[in-house]
């Protein structure tokens, strides 16, 4: 079997159980589309918390997705494919999407390059945002909208990049200083709040 017809097989397998067990389809629409937002909001969260290590983790997770973007951008210069549904006949599409290069997959690139950053960082229970990594990887196939290869090669791209930056930028003293100054100048803007809460608490 050439990889050709093992990256169309595969995609047939996983596209058709949305024509199977087309009850979860709705899932697969919504992890695919919308599970950006959760990231995102998580992202937020971890970033208020102001603890240095969270803080050190999320920006190992943006430079981890900077460098796997950038050698995304490559690799889609050196190999290119339409999306599925451009390409095959018979596919379950499930969502509205332009006829572009589809590889490798951005949406994984940018899932995995977060999720596995947070694993190196926190592990145990952490594990789940792998999952969930995969979970959107796999949603991009069941809508039709990636082949096999293209979520494959996107999580490989960003969880090397993730293992390199885990190992490199956080011995960068610079990336330090920059944390510590922002949470100094983070501290002066948030004071006068800190000072208001604690005189109402004390009127109490």
């Amino acid at each position: 079997m050439s990889l050709f017809e093992w990256n169309v097989n595969v995609f047939r397998m996983i596209n058709d159980l949305g024509k199977q067990y087309s009850y979860l389809n709705p899932s697969a629409i919504f992890i695919a589309e919308y599970m950006v937002f959760l990231l995102a909001l998580a992202v937020i969260v971890i970033w208020i918390t102001r603890n240095e290590q969270s803080r050190m983790m999320v920006v190992c997770g943006m430079i981890t997705f900077v460098i796997a973007e950038m050698m995304g951008k490559m690799a889609g210069g050196l190999h290119s494919n339409n999306q599925p549904f451009a390409e095959l006949t018979n596919v379950n599409k499930l969502i509205e999407k332009a006829v572009d290069n589809s590889f490798p997959s951005d949406h994984t690139i940018l899932f995995f390059s977060f999720c596995v950053s947070f694993w190196l960082f926190k592990r145990g229970w952490w594990m789940l945002w792998i999952v969930l990594a995969f979970l959107v990887g796999i949603s991009r196939i069941w809508v039709g909208v990636h082949f096999p290869a293209d979520v494959l090669v996107g999580a490989i791209l960003s969880t090397i990049s993730g293992l390199v930056v885990y190992f490199v930028v956080p011995k960068i003293s610079l990336i330090h200083t920059i944390l510590a100054g922002y949470a100094r100048y983070e501290q002066i803007l948030l004071s006068p709040l800190t000072k208001s809460k604690e005189k109402k608490s004390k009127d109490f």
